[in-house]
């Protein structure tokens, strides 16, 4: 559906620029101190889930993009999958050859998985989208897969575990949508290769209008706190397993030991 009149992003605060990824805005929506972490810089170490889960995402998109792979070639794929980008992220984990066969073997379960799942429509795959909203504002992200559907797309986002609460980046994903092409999507939709979990919406423009409003108050709230140098609300929960301000979080080392537990 074509947004007429086109959509527009809340006015912010000035201030220093602010990158909004999807992620970062999935992650201030959890916990803003640490989106603001990762806004400068603070990620946590690589870890194998995530390793394993890039390469099972750059294997899908290959297969979107050129066809099936075949049979006994998986390992040569992957192993050219990592050489291609992944080098690093294999270095800082320390793999060894022998782990390495276990991982490729992993992402060949979920390619197996994946293999299931219909192609019908493809459009595009790894999309990349990036909007200026605002002066010194960007949103960006990138789409799994694009899908033509019912005259208009579904945009799909692949995930190898758990699905979690998957909404509010698809919300994302369709606000960036709507800014970069003039349109809304027809449907959003996150599908758990893993565990076979599937969730979608239809994005209507008074959604979108709600996920421009939340992305602009992050970024007032972020510019707030970094003029001010008061840190940001932190909020404890599964995801502080993986965050780069573990070590300086009571809250989060506290979630993270009864997780542990």
């Amino acid at each position: 559906m074509v947004l007429d009149p086109p959509l527009e992003f809340p006015a912010v605060r000035p201030g220093e620029p602010v990158v909004l990824s999807a992620t970062t805005y999935v992650s201030f929506r959890r916990c803003p101190e640490q989106a603001s972490g990762r806004l400068h810089g603070m990620y946590p170490p690589e870890s194998r889930a995530s390793f394993v889960g890039g390469l099972a995402h750059r294997i899908f998109a290959r297969h979107l993009r050129e066809g099936a792979i075949k049979e006994g070639e998986l390992a040569s794929v992957c192993r050219e999958e990592i050489g291609a980008s992944m080098n690093p992220k294999m270095a800082a984990l320390g793999l060894k050859p022998s782990a390495l066969q276990q991982v490729i073997e992993e992402v060949g379960s979920l390619y197996e998985r994946f293999r299931r799942l219909g192609t019908e429509g493809f459009a595009g795959a790894e999309v990349h989208l990036e909007v200026r909203p605002v002066e010194d504002v960007t949103l960006l992200g990138s789409v799994d897969a694009v899908f033509e559907e019912g005259g208009g797309v579904r945009l799909v986002d692949w995930k190898t575990g758990s699905l979690g609460d998957p909404l509010p980046q698809l919300g994302f994903y369709a606000l960036l949508w709507a800014m970069e092409r003039g349109e809304l999507p027809t449907r959003v939709e996150a599908v758990s290769v893993g565990t076979g979990e599937r969730a979608d919406e239809a994005p209507s423009r008074e959604g979108i209008e709600a996920v421009a409003r939340q992305a602009a108050e992050a970024v007032d709230l972020l510019r707030a706190s970094w003029e001010s140098g008061v840190s940001l609300e932190r909020t404890a929960g599964p995801w502080c397993r993986w965050c780069a301000l573990l070590d300086e979080c009571e809250e989060g080392r506290s979630a993270s030991s009864l997780l542990g537990g």
